[in-house]
Parts: structure tokens; sequence; C-alpha cells
């Protein structure tokens, strides 16, 4: 079975069993999430939209641990002017492992 859910103010395609990175999360490791935020569902007989989301469908997961990504730098550059500003950012996430799909 396949959903699309939304979390984080992004979309992700996620399966049964799966381990995948999300925006941070505020729960604690081991936790036990249901996002009911589900804009898609499918298996192999049926595909259901949903406007926007979903009637009755829920995605449980488990919260495996947080971490920071790869770290981005911005580099601001103007010529002529002798200016130049560099900065870094390293976005935080949240690791989960779909549980079950409903």
């Amino acid at each position: 079975m396949i959903a699309i859910i939304e979390t984080g103010g992004k979309q992700y395609i996620i399966k049964s069993g799966e381990k995948l990175d999300v925006e941070k999360l505020p729960q604690k490791e081991g936790d036990s999430i249901t996002f009911d935020k589900v804009l898609l569902t499918a298996t192999d007989k049926e595909v259901k939209i949903g406007r926007p989301y979903v009637d009755g469908a829920l995605v449980t997961v488990t919260l495996i641990g947080h971490g920071k990504g790869k770290k981005i730098r911005i580099m601001r550059y103007h010529s002529k002017t002798r200016h130049r500003r560099r900065k870094g950012h390293r976005q935080l996430y949240s690791r989960i492992e779909v549980a079950n799909i409903k």
C-alpha cells in the first residue's frame, strides 16, 4: 500500500516499513505518531484521492530519532563594493519508520 502524507508543509510518498526523514517533529524518540493529513492512498485494486484529505485514512509511524542535515553554504557577493557574506545552514529533521497505513 502507498500513501501521500503532508507534514511540515511538505508532501511525502510513503510505503509500509519504509524509513524517511521529515521536518523536525516535537515528539520524543520511540513515540508513535499518527498522521491524519493523508492526500492519497493506493492499493493494487483501488486509488482514493482526497479533497483535500482522504476521509478516515490514518498513517501510523514510529519516531526513530532526530538529526541535522548536510551543511549548506550560502554566499552573497556584490561586485565593486567589497561586500561578501557567508552563511551556513543545517536543517533539523526527524527520522521516522512507517508502521501502518489504514
